[in-house]
């Protein structure tokens, strides 16, 4: 069944909208070498080595771009923002050698988040605003989420056409196999995972793709949606094996990273690594439970949803320290090829921390003490980690409380390269601010956000003040606003919009600002999308 058929049955169409942007275009320019004798030649070679010194020496100035997206990683799930039960040594030091930002902000689910980020634009301008699944579980209705359409500006284009070369490793989550939204048609070199991020559910599966081919896995694990069977003893550790596979995924992807680095090591390169973790199903392989064997679960998790698991929290925590692991194999990779001074290097979420499936973020305080979870515009839903180390570049050990966005990295990282930021996206650069030079930082009046899958949501941050219109329904954009101090009440736990009507007005006007005429209607009738 083609990818167009699969949108059609699924009544989706409606949503492939000709929401195109014009890529700036790199002329190459082609010299031919006329045929010279003698002293003619010497001299053109001359000035070609001279050219080529000096390409080189400009391909070294501009760093290495290591970026690690956790996916449903709260934003108090890692030691460097407060967590307590949950080893994370790794990114911790991360955090020591450079950068926190303590307001830094995703898209409360996954697809959104990512649309962002390869876009640069904000959910109410850009396209892809909810996860919008098309197809099933099952992998002959692998169809992926919205794709990105085809001549769009992203950040695999932008960076391409400023020298890079340029990989995404992991989930991907913008359109299915056969689609416009492919990685390799959208400026990316090189890809590794799973295109449809409904098969990221199952961290033992029967396939990756890699650029564009669909590549076998041996002892897949059928699905990542089971109930424990009737009569199975849920206490005995035998009960579970059936959900575990022989490669995992994550493994094998981190590998390919590695290969990855090693491989190009002599010019300047993008990778992306989008890890799944820890997003549900609860499943790690035995050695990453190792340091959590009976330290905190009481009781098995038993379905339906997600899969088993008789260690539900023990298992949640192995899989951030999995990813903090995973995150060390990275930086020693980098060492040991000789980038790590030249290399700067971003890790985040793309939303907050997520509960079922057995998962239990408020034990660990996942959120570090803020209202919501992913699919809320709540802070807990939406504000995420952020660490950003590069030696000799970032100051370490520094902290900043710049309010920014996952739609800022794509001109961050252009940028930090010396490569000029592209108009027309809503993203800006804070590269100022992570080079220790916050005065420089352009200003911003106010950050946008939209959420209009469950009941629908707007919110806008301006300032200390953060303005939440909930429980939307189609056309109805003058629902009551919430209005909340961050600066004295960073949980949201206090409205004060009765007391402050002026800076409601203000978050109105803001709202309004979304563009809404060439883009799809939402539809409140649509079935919930799956998270």
């Amino acid at each position: 069944m083609t990818f167009s058929v699969a949108v059609s049955l699924y009544d989706k169409r409606r949503y492939m909208c000709a929401y195109k942007r014009m890529v700036t275009i790199v002329d190459m320019q082609h010299y031919r070498m006329n045929r010279m004798t003698g002293i003619g030649l010497l001299i053109a070679f001359l000035l070609l080595a001279g050219g080529m010194l000096r390409a080189a020496a400009q391909q070294t100035d501009k760093p290495n771009i290591v970026f690690i997206l956790a996916d449903d990683l709260g934003y108090g799930s890692i030691g460097a923002f407060g967590q307590q039960l949950i080893q994370t040594p790794n990114l911790d030091r991360l955090a020591q050698n450079g950068m926190v930002l303590t307001d830094f902000y995703a898209n409360a689910v996954c697809a959104p988040t990512r649309g962002s980020l390869i876009t640069g634009m904000h959910t109410g301008d850009g396209l892809v605003r909810g996860n919008m699944e098309l197809g099933t579980f099952d992998n002959a209705e692998e169809f992926g989420q919205l794709p990105l359409p085809a001549n769009i500006l992203t950040m695999g284009t932008t960076l391409q056409a400023a020298g890079y070369t340029t990989a995404i490793i992991g989930k991907w989550g913008l359109g299915g196999p056969g689609s416009t939204g492919e990685p390799h048609r959208q400026g990316f070199d090189f890809f590794y995972g799973y295109l449809d991020q409904k098969q990221a559910h199952n961290y033992y599966p029967d396939h990756l793709w890699r650029n564009g081919v669909r590549e076998s896995l041996p002892g897949a694990l059928a699905s990542a949606h089971q109930k424990l069977p009737e009569g199975a003893d849920p206490n005995d550790p035998a009960t579970y094996e059936r959900y575990r596979g022989s490669i995992y995924s994550c493994d094998t992807m981190t590998a390919e990273a590695v290969r990855f680095i090693r491989n190009h090591r002599d010019r300047p390169f993008f990778l992306e690594m989008a890890y799944t973790l820890p997003h549900m199903a609860l499943q790690v392989p035995e050695r990453a439970l190792t340091p959590y064997r009976g330290k905190f679960d009481k009781k098995p998790f038993t379905g339906p949803g997600y899969l088993p698991n008789r260690t539900p929290r023990e298992t949640y925590a192995a899989m951030i320290t999995l990813l903090d692991d995973y995150v060390g194999q990275l930086v020693q990779a980098l060492e040991e090829n000789g980038l790590i001074n030249n290399t700067l290097i971003v890790f985040t979420s793309d939303n907050g921390a997520a509960t079922g499936g057995g998962a239990d973020p408020d034990f660990f305080d996942a959120s570090g003490g803020l209202r919501g979870r992913k699919g809320s515009l709540h802070e807990g839903g939406i504000r995420v980690p952020f660490v950003a180390a590069w030696p000799g570049k970032i100051p370490a050990g520094s902290r900043s409380d710049h309010p920014l966005a996952i739609w800022d990295l794509l001109p961050t990282f252009l940028d930090a390269g010396g490569s000029a930021v592209p108009q027309g996206i809503n993203g800006i650069s804070f590269w100022p601010v992570l080079s220790g030079n916050p005065a420089l930082q352009q200003g911003r009046t106010f950050l946008y956000w939209e959420f209009m899958e469950r009941s629908g949501e707007q919110a806008v941050r301006f300032g200390r003040w953060k303005a939440i219109r909930k429980d939307m329904r189609v056309h109805k954009w003058d629902s009551p606003i919430e209005l909340y101090d961050l600066q004295t009440d960073r949980a949201e736990q206090h409205n004060v919009a009765a007391r402050y009507p002026e800076l409601v007005r203000r978050a109105a006007q803001y709202l309004a600002t979304r563009k809404r005429a060439d883009l799809p209607a939402w539809n409140p009738d649509t079935p919930e999308n799956l998270l």
